[in-house]
């Protein structure tokens, strides 16, 4: 028998102290010595192990944190051995991620669960900074952290429980989403089963596509922007226009599902042409106005549909979806309510000065809402503006390596759904003001051909993708955009009932409000419920009155 050293973490000597002061002599539980001994695994960087008291939302369990060289934390809660359910589930990330983030109510369900940094703290490294020159950051960020944190967290699993985990699960949105398709594209071994929401497949491409539809409403003084400067303080600060162009959207598409609910059911299938459709509310003279639209404000508008393309007019990714311009205000519009920073903003505020080209062009302007700043150019390190940003760098090549590193395009997941026989759902909301969901749904179509020789049907069987109405970036929207991504997962992986649907809902100050089925592709909800005049009352929008066809 080896006998392991004493080499516990500052944390678990001050637990030890802790119990002796509180119980006396009293010997601590075996469960408690075997998480306090994971601080001294030899085998890898544990640099703590402590017990984590029960609380309202979370039971006690064990919590583990380490390090994988150079600078990759990451960490692990481990239930109670009798707690267990003999599942491991990793857990994903969001954004740029560079923090440790917990997943308590899958402990709860009894899953050990782990995370990591992705190679990188936000705290000292925000944004994008982590990639100024340094490749293995990127590396890490990319695909090393979350296949390497698996193999440290089975580790410390085996060690705790004294056996490996029954099934492995993956769980993310967003750059979670890369995250379980990178998985399954580079280490299709490490999961049985691999949920991924709005997948941030085309990373480099996604965010090209920020600073592609930024630049048309920053630009001339904001002549392309879709908000107007009501009390000419120099602040846009009225979304009339935005209201417009939803309401218009709507009226066109609504109703085709057959319920008229706020929510375009099929975008592909919506007919709206911004250039007819908006004719009669353009503004007269083409002077700018509040209830109208100009030229520069139309094209922006079809601009945001189509997505980026370079000044060839060759495409580089779809655009933003019929049914997704409530979300623009928060997204893509500047205004006065966001502070002249919409959420795309911050994503690429950084973006292409750290992660983007092989060679950093340099740090980001003071105000990266000011586009009237010339960046400087003869400081060391030298400044380069989002806004400096040519499309045409896509389309020549300038982005290929990055590309490499971050993206999860690749179709054939032969590996991973047939060698492994692994499960994958796939799911995005058609509202999505970030990653397009048409990409998403192109990409599964892709993988059909490219794993399953265009065999629609035999792919079903081992994956399936959910283009959920309503749904904004992983959650939110005035479609029904709730359920539990994992339960569905877990049931096909160890019982085999494929999922044909899922049960979505919609709440309103925590009151559900609209409820039902989303559809495995290529099948849609369609309502069968009562009709003749009563389709359109939200009492009949329940999962029992919508059949999937």
């Amino acid at each position: 028998m080896t006998l392991r050293p004493i080499l516990y973490s500052v944390a678990a000597v001050l637990f030890l102290v802790g119990c002796g002061s509180a119980r006396g002599n009293q010997a601590i539980s075996p469960e408690e010595t075997a998480c306090l001994d994971l601080a001294g695994i030899t085998n890898l960087t544990v640099t703590s192990a402590e017990l984590v008291e029960a609380t309202d939302n979370t039971p006690r369990h064990c919590y583990v944190k380490g390090l994988i060289a150079p600078a990759i934390t990451y960490h692990v809660q481990l239930p109670w051995p009798g707690d267990w359910n003999g599942r491991f589930l990793q857990w994903g990330d969001g954004g740029k991620d560079g923090d440790l983030d917990f997943a308590d109510h899958r402990v709860a369900e009894g899953y050990a669960v782990a995370n990591s940094n992705t190679g990188h703290d936000n705290g000292s490294e925000p944004g994008s900074s982590f990639g100024f020159d340094n490749r293995q950051a990127e590396i890490d960020f990319g695909y090393r952290s979350v296949h390497l944190t698996v193999n440290a967290a089975r580790t410390v699993i085996k060690d705790y429980y004294t056996q490996d985990p029954e099934y492995s699960y993956f769980e993310g949105c967003s750059t979670g989403g890369n995250q379980g398709l990178t998985e399954a594209q580079r280490y299709p071994f490490d999961f049985d089963g691999i949920v991924a929401g709005a997948p941030v497949l085309h990373y480099q491409s996604t965010n090209v596509s920020h600073a592609f539809m930024l630049n048309k409403v920053f630009r001339n003084d904001f002549a392309g922007n879709l908000a107007f400067d009501t009390d000419g303080n120099g602040l846009p600060d009225s979304l009339t226009k935005l209201k417009m162009l939803e309401r218009a959207v709507l009226k066109k598409c609504d109703s085709d599902d057959g319920i008229t609910d706020g929510v375009i059911d099929d975008p592909l299938s919506c007919n709206f042409n911004a250039e007819a459709d908006l004719a009669p509310m353009m503004c007269g003279g083409d002077v700018n106005a509040d209830e109208c639209f100009t030229r520069a404000q139309l094209q922006t508008i079809k601009d945001i549909y189509r997505g980026p393309y370079d000044s060839r007019g060759v495409s580089i990714l779809k655009g933003k979806s019929p049914g997704s311009e409530w979300s623009w205000g928060q997204s893509n519009i500047p205004h006065e309510g966001n502070s002249l920073f919409p959420v795309n903003l911050g994503y690429i505020q950084s973006h292409f000065n750290y992660i983007f080209y092989e060679d950093d062009p340099g740090v980001p302007p003071p105000d990266v809402t000011d586009l009237s700043y010339t960046p400087d150019k003869n400081r060391i390190p030298s400044e380069y503006a989002w806004w400096e940003f040519q499309v045409d760098d896509v389309t020549a090549g300038r982005g290929d390596l990055m590309m490499s590193i971050f993206d999860a395009v690749d179709p054939d997941l032969t590996r991973y759904l047939l060698q492994n026989q692994g499960k994958l759902i796939l799911y995005h909301g058609w509202s999505d003001f970030s990653p397009p969901p048409e990409a998403t749904l192109d990409y599964y179509t892709e993988m059909v051909n490219a794993t399953f020789g265009d065999d629609l049907e035999a792919a079903r069987e081992h994956s399936r993708i959910f283009m959920v109405p309503g749904m904004g970036h992983c959650r939110g929207g005035p479609g029904p955009n709730a359920w539990d991504k994992l339960r569905p997962l877990v049931d096909w992986v160890e019982n085999g009932n494929r999922p044909d649907y899922i049960v979505a809902t919609h709440s309103t100050d925590q009151v559900v409000d609209n409820q039902r089925k989303v559809c495995a592709y290529p099948e849609r909800a369609v309502y069968t419920g009562p009709a003749a005049g009563e389709e359109n009352d939200p009492a009949n929008w329940v999962e029992e009155n919508f059949t999937c066809r």
